[in-house]
């Protein structure tokens, strides 16, 4: 339950700080010196009458793993295919959305979300998946 506190309190120091970089969930190139912001705060804008509180991941945080644990792309016949580094990083909700043709169970931005982030969360406890370690503000 410590999360409860720490990544609310976590938010609010690099804010008042000013050295944090928080983004809501964007396209972006990979490199090997940019790993990112430190926070990025997910939330559908395609599915919108379904939407749910955002989610907030501690991206940097989230850096011990490695960058294909969570980021892939999409083939020129629509599959996906596995991250490479310096790949253009897609918003996860340009092809997790309703009007596209997905699985079912990765066919919204909330679906595979849930589907990516909660498989890692429960192999590290069952205290990290819960609804209020990432939508937790």
């Amino acid at each position: 339950m410590w999360h409860l506190f720490v990544y609310p309190f976590l938010l609010v120091l690099f804010f008042v700080s000013g050295a944090t970089h928080v983004v809501f969930a964007e396209n972006g190139k990979s490199n090997g010196d940019n790993r990112g912001p430190d926070f990025v705060i997910i939330q559908s804008t395609i599915d919108t009458e379904k939407v749910a509180k955002p989610a907030y991941l501690p991206h940097r945080a989230h850096q011990w793993l490695e960058c294909d644990g969570c980021h892939h792309g999409k083939g020129a016949d629509g599959k996906k295919i596995k991250y490479v580094a310096g790949q253009n990083i897609e918003k996860c909700e340009t092809c997790h959305n309703s009007r596209m043709t997905l699985p079912e169970k990765v066919a919204t931005l909330k679906r595979a979300s849930h589907r990516l982030c909660l498989a890692c969360h429960r192999k590290q406890g069952k205290e990290y998946a819960t609804c209020e370690v990432c939508h937790n503000i």
